[in-house]
Formats: structure tokens, C-alpha cells, sequence
């Protein structure tokens, strides 16, 4: 998983409520691709024609944001059926952070699967930073000290979860997180096969 840090780089303004897991990618897709293909499908049905053209209304399709690394939307991010290929899309396509008032519960954990940081903020918040954004102003994200920078405003602090953001800075999964317990995990099982041998097979009782 990538490690997340720091974010430096353009926001998008995707301002609308209830953007599903369908319209990040769509669930034909997921049979036909696999990880490393999502890139050119993320909001297929909106950055798209019915021809294939691209279409020039949408904000991924505007310069500078098809170059964004950050997204900014609004309620209920992320909500609909479970895919983490919706997930796939958004990195692939470049997203490392998307800032929303509320996610989707599932995709939020898909995000932190896969190295991508879910920010829950305030509808004003989000508001001033896409008025920053909308003018192609550069913002910042520092998961180390859970703040956003942004050009003639304060800077604005996040909560996260200590836990989550250890596992983000490292760039560990959950897997890892356990393995990282590996040496308890053993001692525990060397004193209870002791306590307990009928549990363990192969040790004579």
C-alpha cells in the first residue's frame, strides 16, 4: 500500500451530494478490467458523450483539474454498492485525498485499504476551499499534523483517527498492521498450546 504523507497539488470541485460507486465506475467495467486499467473509466458516465468524446463541461475534463490530486465533494461520498475498484478508479486516475462532509461507510474503508485518505470536513469548509480551488490555487494536505493549507485562508485541521493514521504514514494494510504483531502473536500461542494442547494439533498432550 502507498504510504500518504503529505498531498501538495490541484483540488478539484466536484460540488454535488450522493456521488455513488456506480457513477465512479460503473459495474460493467468490473468484469472487463483489471487493477491498472481503471484510470480512463473513473466518472466514465460523466466525463464522457454518448460518442465517446469527452465531455468539456465536466470539471475532470477542464484543465488544470484533469491533472487533480485532490477531490472535493459533498454529502455521502462514495455511498451505493460495494466495489473497490471505485477506489481503483480514483487512484489510478491520480486522486490521493478526497474531502467530502460524509462518506460512504465501506468505501471510507476501501480508501484506507488502499492508500487513499478520506477528510471529513464541514459544508463551509469545503465550501472555502473549493472557492481556492475553483481559481486553480494549489492546496495542501499534512496527514502528519491533520491540516489543509490553502492560499488567503487559515488553515484548516481534520480529524483522523491515530490508529488509521499511523497505518496511512507507514503505508500498511491491516495484514500488516497484524504481522507487525507477529512476535506477541507467537508467544501467545507457545503459552496457550501449553495451557491448551488439545487446540494445537501435533502437540502431545
Amino acid at each position: 500500500m502507498k504510504a500518504f504523507t503529505v498531498c501538495e497539488g490541484i483540488a478539484a470541485p466536484l460540488m454535488r451530494d450522493n456521488v455513488d460507486t456506480d457513477m465512479i465506475v460503473r459495474v460493467e467495467r468490473i468484469a472487463q478490467l483489471q487493477r491498472g486499467q481503471f484510470a480512463r473509466w473513473a466518472f466514465e458516465m460523466l466525463r464522457y458523450q454518448a460518442d465517446g468524446a469527452e465531455e468539456r463541461g465536466f470539471i475532470l475534463n477542464q484543465p488544470p483539474f484533469r491533472d487533480a490530486q485532490i477531490l472535493l465533494s459533498g454529502q455521502n461520498f462514495g455511498c451505493g454498492s460495494s466495489r473497490e475498484m471505485a477506489v481503483w478508479a480514483l487512484d489510478e486516475f491520480g486522486i490521493r485525498c478526497v474531502i467530502a462532509q460524509s462518506f460512504g461507510d465501506i468505501f471510507y474503508a476501501n480508501c484506507l485499504q488502499n492508500g487513499l485518505l478520506p477528510i471529513r470536513l464541514d459544508a463551509a469548509q469545503i465550501d472555502a476551499l473549493a472557492v481556492r480551488a475553483a481559481l486553480g490555487e494549489r492546496l495542501r494536505v499534512d496527514l502528519e499534523t491533520r491540516t489543509i493549507q490553502a492560499p488567503c485562508i487559515e488553515d484548516i485541521a481534520f480529524d483522523f483517527p491515530d490508529e488509521r493514521r499511523e497505518a496511512l504514514l507507514e503505508g500498511i494494510d491491516e495484514i500488516d498492521q497484524t504481522m507487525k504483531l507477529n512476535a506477541h502473536i507467537l508467544a501467545f500461542q507457545r503459552d496457550d498450546a501449553l495451557m491448551r494442547p488439545w487446540v494445537y494439533p501435533g502437540v502431545e498432550r
